[in-house]
């Protein structure tokens, strides 16, 4: 496998330098089953709809709060929707039949031939005076296409986690007990709570926590970045995983 030594720069003033593969040689299966998320928001009281004469902010995050969530969103949400359209629409070259865009508040869908993505609304639980904007990349189908300066200038500094869904699911405890096993070796050490509920990976010189819940894998970047640069960190989590045979089984 040809590899090469990537320049990898996650978190503020902070780079590192790691022999990793080229992440054009990723699985296109892995690829395809891999979920960019990110994270954005606000309070309550700055999204369109809201009028501070007929208002008040919610104190709760249940069902009937979220729906008055989602008709103060509706107007922020077609707009923003309607400009990552656009954006796809010119920047990647699309014809009509390439991409479609679908709007229900508190959520939009975008269709194109190459991917998706949704761009969510909710209340913030802990907080329900703040709203939470989830956007989801799914369904990459060309990784040479994610790589593209159209794509990466398209959604830079979109997202910040990569979530991985385990096809067979794994018991917390094998992976937490096949780190431990490798006293450290390649860089790898493993964090958990007295439940085994998950675990948190950390991979020496990528500034990423891999947070393994049995049933998926999430690898949480501290700043956003485009899809490209996330998947040239991913690549080294998947290097590292390569020394153990359970963990390599983790992420094909």
């Amino acid at each position: 496998m040809a590899r090469i030594w990537a320049d990898i720069r996650i978190g503020a003033g902070a780079r590192v330098r790691l022999l990793v593969p080229m992440p054009a040689e990723l699985p296109s299966t892995l690829i395809a089953g891999i979920c960019f998320i990110g994270r954005d928001g606000g309070p309550v009281k700055t999204l369109g709809g809201f009028k501070k004469s007929h208002h008040t902010v919610p104190d709760a995050a249940n069902a009937v709060t979220n729906a008055f969530l989602a008709k103060l969103a509706a107007g922020d949400l077609a707009t923003q929707a309607e400009t990552l359209f656009q954006d796809v629409r010119a920047g990647l070259g699309y014809k009509r039949k390439d991409v479609a865009l679908s709007v229900a508040s508190p959520s939009a869908t975008l269709t194109a031939k190459d991917f998706a993505v949704e761009i969510f609304y909710s209340l913030e639980e802990s907080d329900p005076a703040r709203y939470a904007i989830t956007t989801t990349l799914r369904e990459v189908r060309n990784i040479h296409f994610a790589q593209t300066q159209e794509f990466s200038r398209i959604f830079a500094g979109r997202f910040s986690e990569i979530s991985f869904e385990l096809k067979k699911g794994v018991a917390v405890e094998a992976v937490i007990d096949a780190v431990e096993a490798l006293d450290g070796e390649g860089g790898l050490t493993v964090d958990y709570p007295s439940d085994y509920r998950d675990c948190v990976l950390l991979v020496e010189g990528v500034e990423a926590q891999v947070r393994c819940t049995g049933s998926s894998l999430e690898v949480v970047f501290p700043r956003g970045g485009s899809p490209a640069e996330l998947m040239t960190a991913f690549a080294a989590v998947h290097a590292a995983f390569q020394i153990s045979k359970a963990l390599a089984a983790l992420i094909r």
